[in-house]
């Protein structure tokens, strides 16, 4: 598999993110902000005082939202192709479960409620003395399939 360098941002946002979850990193968040409220009778605790701190956590709050979401975001898309690998992989896995976080809600929520019902008999199957292990087959839902249908005809 080729890899192609990282953008300049992802490699910033990675590096901040590892820097930033550090321990090193909160102590001298710490200190910094102990330093401030030491230092505020020496400012009389004037205005000025007041509005380095709000301005300063401002902007660190505001950057790292936009960090912390790409990070993120770039872990979840990860973790969904090794998920997805893995249901590619197993013998007897549905494949139409590849790529879900592409489809609506209401086709999410027919496919969950499916997969509740199966969970729910395991269980009771568990409580009957029987095993819960084996693949039984979800039957095949027209919104799954359309919804299938309709995100492939989108990457298309």
């Amino acid at each position: 598999m080729n890899r192609k360098s990282p953008s300049f941002f992802t490699r910033v946002a990675k590096g901040s993110s590892r820097l930033m979850g550090r321990p090193v990193t909160f102590t001298m968040a710490l200190l910094l902000v102990l330093a401030w409220a030491i230092s505020g009778p020496i400012f009389g605790y004037s205005d000025t005082w007041q509005l380095t701190i709000n301005t300063g956590t401002t902007i660190v709050t505001f950057l790292m939202v936009f960090l912390i979401q790409a990070t993120q975001n770039r872990d979840a898309e990860a973790i969904q192709i090794k998920l997805d690998e893995i249901i590619r992989s197993q013998a007897g896995a549905h494949n139409a479960l590849l790529d879900l976080e592409e489809l609506d809600e209401k086709t999410l929520d027919t496919i969950r409620a499916r997969y509740r019902k199966l969970a729910a008999k395991a269980r009771e199957d568990i409580q009957n003395g029987k095993l819960d292990v084996g693949c039984e087959d979800v039957e095949e839902d027209e919104a799954v399939a359309d919804a299938a249908a309709k995100a492939a005809a989108k990457k298309d």
